[in-house]
C-alpha cells in the first residue's frame, strides 16, 4: 500500500482516515453509512476500511459517494466489548481494531476512528503508538456543549486512566489547550481544575498542588488559568478546558449524557400531556428541534485519545450513522489542522517544564 504521503501527492489535499469497521454494536452497516455521509460533506476524504473483506465491499459497493475513495483491508476478527484489554494486547493482531491503529502507525493515514471497547483501544493504542515522550498517562479528551461563544468546551481527562497527579493534570493542561486551539480555535484557552469548590484550601493534595503547578506555567504554555472549577461550570462560561482525572471526568460525562437523554424524554411526555400540549408542540417544532440537536449527544461523538504519537478518536460504542459522522468530522477536522504535530510539540514543552520545576526542586534543597 502506498503511503499517506504518496496518496496526498497523487490527490493534492486528501486526508485518509483509518476506521474499524467491526467494534460497534450497531455493526459495519452502521459505520459504512457514517463514513458516506462524511464524504459526501468533505470531498477530500479518503477512508481505509478495516474488517471482514466481504462484508465491507458488499456494502460500501452500495455507496457510490465511496467509489474510489475507500479501501477494504481485510482483518479477520473482532474486538467485542466484552474482551479485556490486556487479551487483546496478546492476541489481537487479526483484529479490525489493531490494523485500524497500524494504519496509522506505518504512515498511511493520519487519524485512527473506532466504536469499539474503549479499554482495549486505549492499551493497543499504548502499544501500537507509544507514548510521546514526556507523558505519563494518556487522556481522553471531549467536547461538551457549552454557553461559551464556541458552543463547546473540552473536558479531559474522561476515562483514559482513573489515577493522575499534579504532574499529569499539568499535561491535561497543556494538551487540553492545544486541542481547544485545533478544534475549537481559541487562541488563548482558559483552565480550569475541576474540585469540589474554587476556594484554593479545597480539595486533595495533587489538586491544590496541580493548582499551583498550572497557573504557574500559565505564560509558558499560553493559555489562562481560572483557577478551580465546580461541576455546574463544565457547561458554563467560565472556562473553555476543564482538567480532571479519569474517574471524575467519565463520571461526569455518563451524567451529562443521562441527563440529556431524560430532558428529551421529559419534553416528549410534556407535549403528549394534552390535546393544548399536542397543539402547542407543533407551533414549537423549530425551537424544539433547534434544542434536540443543540443537546444531542450524537453531534458531538468523539473523544480524542491525548498524548500519543498518532491520533485516536473514540466513538460510543452504540453510535449511529449520525454519531459516526461526527467522529469522522472531528478526525478530519484534526487532521487537517495537523494536530498531532502541534500536540508533540507542546508536550515536549510540557516535559521541558516539568524538567526545570524537578531541577529547581532540587536546589532548593540543597
Amino acid at each position: 500500500m502506498s503511503s499517506l504521503q504518496d496518496r496526498q501527492a497523487a490527490g493534492g489535499t486528501r486526508v485518509v482516515i483509518s476506521v474499524d469497521a467491526m467494534g460497534g454494536d450497531r455493526g459495519p452497516a452502521a459505520v459504512v453509512a457514517g463514513i458516506s455521509h462524511s464524504a459526501k460533506k468533505n470531498p477530500e476524504l479518503d477512508f481505509l476500511l478495516h474488517g471482514n473483506r466481504e462484508e465491507l465491499d458488499r456494502l460500501v459497493g452500495k455507496r457510490k459517494i465511496l467509489d474510489g475513495r475507500c479501501t477494504v483491508i481485510h482483518a479477520e476478527d473482532v474486538v467485542s466489548m466484552d474482551d479485556k484489554p490486556s487479551q487483546v494486547v496478546r492476541h489481537g493482531k487479526s483484529t479490525s481494531m489493531w490494523s485500524a491503529l497500524e494504519s496509522v502507525r506505518s504512515g498511511d493515514a493520519t487519524v485512527a476512528v473506532s466504536c469499539g471497547n474503549t479499554g482495549a483501544l486505549m492499551a493497543l493504542s499504548m502499544i501500537r503508538l507509544r507514548k510521546l515522550p514526556g507523558v505519563n498517562r494518556p487522556a481522553i479528551a471531549i467536547l461538551w456543549p457549552s454557553s461559551n461563544p464556541q458552543g463547546f468546551n473540552v473536558m479531559l481527562d474522561v476515562g483514559a486512566d482513573i489515577r493522575a497527579d499534579a504532574q499529569d493534570l499539568l499535561q491535561y493542561a497543556l494538551m487540553g489547550t492545544s486541542y481547544a486551539r485545533n478544534a475549537l480555535d481559541l487562541t488563548r484557552p482558559r483552565i480550569g481544575l475541576l474540585n469540589v469548590g474554587t476556594e484554593e484550601h479545597k480539595g486533595r493534595a495533587e489538586l491544590r498542588e496541580a493548582h499551583d503547578l498550572i497557573e504557574n506555567h500559565a505564560s509558558d504554555g499560553a493559555y489562562e488559568f481560572v483557577g478551580f472549577v465546580e461541576g455546574g461550570d463544565i457547561p458554563g462560561k467560565r472556562c473553555d478546558v476543564i482538567v480532571t482525572d479519569g474517574f471524575t471526568g467519565n463520571v461526569a460525562l455518563k451524567t451529562g449524557e443521562g441527563t440529556a437523554s431524560l430532558i428529551g424524554q421529559l419534553l416528549k411526555e410534556a407535549f403528549a400531556y394534552s390535546p393544548l400540549s399536542r397543539i402547542a408542540s407543533v407551533l414549537a417544532l423549530t425551537s424544539m428541534s433547534r434544542l434536540k440537536k443543540r443537546i444531542d449527544p450524537r453531534r458531538v461523538n468523539g473523544g480524542v485519545f491525548l498524548g500519543l504519537n498518532g491520533t485516536v478518536v473514540k466513538s460510543h460504542g452504540s453510535a449511529d450513522p449520525t454519531a459516526i459522522s461526527a467522529a469522522v468530522k472531528l478526525a478530519f477536522q484534526l487532521a487537517r489542522s495537523g494536530f498531532g504535530d502541534r500536540l508533540a510539540a507542546r508536550v515536549a514543552s510540557a516535559a521541558e517544564l516539568a524538567q526545570d520545576d524537578g531541577e529547581q526542586k532540587d536546589h532548593n534543597k540543597t
